[in-house]
């Protein structure tokens, strides 16, 4: 099991303004989250919690977090804990505030763990198709010695349109999925065709639909005004329906 030191001392001064000039001196605002017991404030260096993270584990590394100023005597409380949550600022990412929850060597937890291909797609490789990646993480629970750093997921043997569920991924022992097992992981896509537009023939001009019918219909109409025009004046008395009664 992959475990980090880090240590924290004890907010005693609370609120938005005291943690804008923490984070100013190169602090961390923090809190425990304890069994049964009221949440911990706490401060940590803001390098130290980077260097905590940059593990293979990310946020599921357990970290062994000393304590300074909890206890009456004076001496640093040792207690396990994982992360719980990181709130980011927006812009530039910068780490603001983080949740810690104590935990239990003995006791089972839920992470969320990491997929990740392995290997070549034969669909991909002979074939020239698209390997998708759609589902990049799982929910599992397993005890904290027991996370894994990632599921790596064998895709060599997909063919275009094949596709490898949760119910796929191997499993050590002492680790239960919770996530739907139906659900797609990877698919092998057929490749990509682009449709190249119709291009007219030189010195040829290509019009809209519409306009074209548009056009075709002023036409046939300025015809039929045309032939009515050269129509003798003879022509159109006899196309005249005789008056009744004569």
């Amino acid at each position: 099991m992959e475990q980090v030191t880090l240590s924290a001392e004890v907010r005693t001064e609370l609120g938005k303004q005291r943690n804008k000039h923490l984070r100013q001196a190169g602090f961390v605002p923090a809190v425990v989250y304890r069994h049964g017991k009221s949440t911990l404030a706490l401060r940590v260096l803001k390098g130290e919690l980077a260097r905590a993270l940059h593990t293979e584990r990310g946020e599921n590394v357990v970290i062994s977090l000393t304590v300074a100023g909890e206890a009456k005597q004076g001496k640093a409380k040792e207690r396990l804990v994982m992360i719980k949550e990181i709130q980011h600022e927006p812009l530039h990412g910068s780490i603001l505030h983080v949740d810690f929850h104590e935990i239990s060597l003995s006791e089972k937890l839920k992470v969320n763990v990491p997929i990740e291909a392995k290997g070549e797609s034969v669909g991909v490789k002979q074939d020239g198709g698209v390997l998708e990646h759609t589902l990049r993480e799982v929910e599992t629970e397993c005890l904290p010695t027991q996370i894994p750093d990632r599921f790596e997921v064998d895709v060599s043997l997909l063919k275009i349109g094949d596709s490898l569920q949760v119910k796929d991924i191997p499993v050590p022992e002492g680790v239960r999925i919770l996530s739907d097992s139906t659900l797609t992981i990877f698919t092998v896509k057929p490749p990509f065709v682009e449709k190249v537009a119709e291009v007219a023939p030189e010195g040829e001009v290509t019009e809209p639909e519409v306009i074209k019918q548009k056009k075709e219909e002023e036409e046939v109409a300025e015809g039929a005004e045309e032939a009515k025009k050269k129509t003798p004046p003879a022509e159109e008395a006899k196309k005249k329906p005789e008056a009744k009664g004569e």
